[in-house]
């Protein structure tokens, strides 16, 4: 690559030559910045500067988190919980998700304990501790496309090669085992899903976890990070098939034989219990992997926020009252789940009006809180030469952030978020509506 020699005498010391001095690594170099952050935080900026902008990129629930969450953060404040935490966690936390894991997700064999399971700094610490824990330079790390734009560049971080497979619109945008059999080769090592997915909001039925778990264990070495962090914001049993998911099945639990040893599950608290903010994740594996992401973790930041974890029991608890029986998450997370569900079906309704996209599979979402249509005529129509154009135009020309489906590895695409208000959600529609009305040709 090439370098800028600049070289500075100061009071009669050394020469400095920044071109050297400010070198940046070759790890450094390999990661490209995340296009969410960037379109929310240049949306932010416009905002400032007095412009009327609606964001719809923003991956984080507009609701606040339930009181008696907030209330257990402020208690351990009270009773003086701010000292470090233990490196994996707080036992009851670990013991908490360990119980979870058993009664929503049928992961059972988990130890008591909490051996099995690290909590973490967030979801994406999880994801980043479990590649750097299993990968090394030459390892493989597949990745369905469209996918969460943090998954390659974790990969990357660890030194390994992310191995980026097609799906198609046609069939939600979900790997088939076929397409996964393709893919592997000897230097395959992990394979990530996300279930319900970010950014599509589609969710792998059993069968066809089954499907893809039958061709993981044909493989000597190849685990499977399950990403599930949107498992409680489930839109289940909408088309009347007797055989729908209750729930989205965890691959660990998909019910092929040996699936639970070859699999490291993610989960937190950001996006069920509206706790973006408090920064809780953890996964779980078996004990030797677990133990190496908690080694990885001790020479990063150490143990997850005391007050944050102690906020996060409570969070697991209104899943196991008694009078919450059979509503994943609780009273309060189902009646989020309720209005997303409002929105989302919004949303739809009106790109169905406004014409010009193709939703993946032709139907609604399944989960999570997003959309990510197809949207080639609108870069067609309006003369744009790419997903990442057609997105800045509308920011900047209509005051609505969304982002490029190239940033998810779908260049025909964008994501939208309908995790804001239904005022929040027509304003912004209105304007694409007539911004689109203007521009296309």
């Amino acid at each position: 690559r090439q370098r800028r020699h600049v070289v500075v005498r100061s009071g009669g010391g050394e020469a400095a030559d920044f071109g050297v001095l400010h070198e940046t690594s070759t790890t450094a170099n390999r990661l490209k910045p995340s296009s969410t952050v960037a379109m929310t935080d240049l949306a932010g900026e416009m905002k400032r500067e007095g412009l009327d902008v609606i964001s719809l990129s923003v991956g984080e629930p507009d609701f606040g988190t339930p009181a008696r969450i907030g209330a257990a953060g402020e208690r351990a404040i009270a009773e003086g919980q701010t000292k470090y935490s233990p490196n994996a966690g707080l036992a009851s936390l670990r013991e908490a998700v360990a119980r979870k894991l058993a009664q929503e997700n049928d992961i059972a064999g988990l130890d008591p304990s909490g051996a099995n399971i690290l909590v973490t700094n967030g979801a994406k610490q999880a994801i980043a501790e479990a590649v750097l824990a299993t990968c090394a330079a030459g390892d493989e790390v597949i990745v369905p496309a469209p996918y969460w734009v943090s998954y390659p560049e974790i990969a990357r971080l660890a030194g390994a090669e992310p191995v980026v497979v097609e799906t198609r619109l046609e069939e939600n945008f979900l790997l088939s085992a076929e397409a996964l059999e393709q893919a592997l080769t000897p230097a395959s090592r992990v394979l990530i899903l996300c279930s319900p997915s970010n950014p599509t909001g589609s969710v792998y039925s059993r069968a066809q976890m089954q499907a893809l778990a039958r061709v993981v264990a044909t493989h000597p070495r190849l685990l499977v990070i399950s990403d599930e962090i949107y498992e409680h914001i489930y839109y289940k049993n909408e088309s009347g098939d007797a055989e729908d998911d209750a729930f989205p099945c965890s691959f660990a639990s998909c019910g092929v034989e040996g699936a639970q040893d070859r699999t490291i599950t993610v989960n937190g608290f950001s996006k069920s219990f509206a706790m973006t903010g408090w920064r809780v994740g953890y996964l779980a594996a078996p004990e030797p992997l677990a133990s190496a992401a908690a080694k990885v973790q001790s020479q990063f930041t150490s143990g997850a926020s005391s007050l944050a974890q102690y906020a996060a029991c409570e969070a697991l608890l209104m899943c196991e009252e008694e009078e919450n029986e059979g509503l994943r998450g609780g009273e309060e997370v189902q009646a989020m789940v309720k209005e997303f569900r409002k929105r989302r079906d919004y949303v739809c309704e009106r790109l169905e009006k406004i014409g010009g996209t193709r939703l993946p599979g032709g139907s609604k979402p399944q989960g999570a809180f997003y959309l990510f249509p197809d949207v080639s005529s609108w870069i067609e129509g309006t003369g744009s030469k790419s997903s990442d154009e057609l997105c800045m135009r509308i920011l900047r020309e209509a005051g609505v952030a969304t982002v490029p489906g190239s940033a998810f590895g779908k260049e025909e695409c964008l994501r939208m978020s309908y995790a804001t208000s239904m005022e929040n959600l027509e304003r912004a529609l209105d304007k694409i509506e007539e911004w689109l009305g203007k521009n296309v040709k």
